[in-house]
């Protein structure tokens, strides 16, 4: 089982790579056709690690037209962790530009926009936030790692029960909420790490649910029209599915079957309405 699950981590960090590799080409070949060069070789995407990417621009920079162009691109391979651009300068390796994912949704937009570059060789790195690990629940977990021996699935299991425990203690919101921490019933919402809490557990969002779900929280009890919902969570990705909503929507409610006090309820012909209470 052991060798299943090593076996099924790794296909899954080489589809990645791939997909991170075909949208770093199609960014920067939408980059060079943006600028009329449709002669440029786009040459290899170097992988400095499981997490990091980068490729050489020749002869280029449209620094205004990178960050929607591989947003878009990401999109379309349907990669949605939170990741940070560099741009470095090709002879001295020295910074030039850069930003976070999270700078696409700030109302200033991303640092440095705006301003003219010098038209030259420019290295693009995107290093992705590494995905955070599910909360997992005590029970049958540990045999997964029971044929690793003895002692590692002692210890294993004894790590699980501890943690299981401060899972069962119930996890009330700071006096102080940061900005980035959306409450709703007795759950919330931390933005910034795409994490849902409620009082026994916790559970790592990708980029599109805590999107869903933070708009969600920021209207509750209010209908949000299908359209609405499209075009705040899908539309400016360059990616919109109307079924998207309706998978989307599954997925919350599933996360958040624990808390009795919060239901995402359909309004026929009008789209869903997140109801929240005490």
């Amino acid at each position: 089982m052991v060798l299943a699950v090593n076996a099924r981590a790794n296909s899954d960090a080489v589809r990645f790579s791939e997909n991170v590799n075909l949208s770093l080409r199609r960014t920067v070949h939408l980059l060079l056709r943006a600028n009329g060069d449709s002669a440029t070789a786009i040459p290899p995407v170097s992988q400095a690690d499981a997490h990091t990417f980068s490729v050489r621009m020749e002869n280029m920079l449209d620094y205004d037209k990178l960050p929607e162009t591989l947003q878009q691109s990401l999109a379309a391979y349907h990669i949605d962790q939170p990741y940070t651009v560099t741009v470095l300068d090709c002879d001295s390796g020295t910074v030039q530009l850069g930003y976070q994912f999270f700078d696409l949704r700030q109302p200033g937009g991303v640092p440095c926009a705006g301003r003219s570059r010098e038209a030259r060789c420019y290295v693009l790195q995107v290093r992705f936030t590494p995905a955070q690990q599910p909360a997992k629940t005590a029970g049958n977990s540990w045999l997964l790692i029971s044929v690793g021996g003895a002692l590692a699935g002692l210890g294993f299991i004894a790590w699980n029960r501890s943690r299981h425990k401060k899972e069962q203690s119930p996890m009330p919101l700071p006096e102080t909420v940061p900005a980035s921490r959306l409450a709703f019933g007795q759950s919330w919402l931390d933005t910034a790490s795409q994490t849902l809490f409620d009082s026994a557990t916790t559970h790592s969002l990708t980029f599109r649910e805590a999107k869903l779900l933070a708009l969600f929280a920021k209207n509750t009890n209010q209908v949000l029209e299908r359209d609405f919902i499209l075009k705040s969570v899908w539309e400016d990705e360059g990616v919109t599915v109307g079924r998207s909503v309706d998978v989307f929507v599954s997925r919350l409610r599933k996360l958040l079957a624990a808390d009795p006090h919060v239901k995402i309820t359909a309004v026929h012909g009008v789209g869903y309405k997140l109801e929240a209470h005490s």
